[in-house]
């Protein structure tokens, strides 16, 4: 199984078109969980989904006029989370696997250096974890979270950050689209998921 990470993986290839690169041996700068340029989420412990997820997506991602896709994976269990990302030819572009506050990586000599695996990590939490969870990773930020039907919104400083809408509305984000906006990194992510652990 090669679990999602090309959805985060694309969120942080963007996120790094519009942040400076990092040196791959500053593990603080790589790891820094950051949804906007002055914006931490505290990651909680991935035991916090509350349940097990083997999901496949297909991610489209929009910056600057550009497209790209790629294929990700995505395996959380409450012991890990593991993230692989891959090229359209298959070739793996990075792992990360993170327990508990420990985030390792092993990344191809093929991904952008600006990638920060902890700025994917975060983006992942976001949309998917529950909101209880999300609300209370965002607390000593000072951002908050919204929950609608169909989406959330994560906003800081009273201004929206991050705006996700599900397809099939946020009761069950792990299956169908997810179309999501980073208004402070400047993307825009189509996701199509599919659920492999029914």
């Amino acid at each position: 199984m090669k679990p999602f990470a090309a959805g985060l993986l694309l969120l942080a290839l963007l996120t790094g078109c519009v942040s400076p690169a990092t040196d791959r041996n500053a593990a603080s700068q790589e790891t820094a969980a950051l949804l906007a340029p002055n914006l931490r989420l505290d990651l909680p412990d991935p035991a916090s989904m509350g349940q097990s997820v083997e999901v496949v997506q297909l991610v489209s991602a929009h910056h600057g006029g550009h497209t790209v896709v790629f294929e990700a994976h995505l395996s959380i269990r409450p012991e890990r989370v593991l993230l692989v990302g891959v090229d359209p030819t298959g070739q793996r572009l990075m792992t990360v696997t993170w327990r508990g506050s420990e985030i390792a990586i092993d990344a191809s000599p093929f991904l952008p250096k600006e990638v920060r695996p902890g700025a994917m990590l975060a983006d992942l939490v976001a949309l998917y974890w529950p909101e209880d969870v999300v609300r209370h990773a965002l607390a000593s930020s000072g951002a908050s979270l919204s929950v609608e039907a169909t989406g959330r919104v994560v906003s800081f400083h009273g201004k929206p950050v991050l705006e996700a809408v599900y397809d099939k509305g946020s009761a069950d984000p792990w299956n169908g689209g997810l179309h999501y906006r980073n208004l402070s990194w400047g993307y825009n992510i189509d996701v199509e998921t599919l659920q492999v652990n029914r």
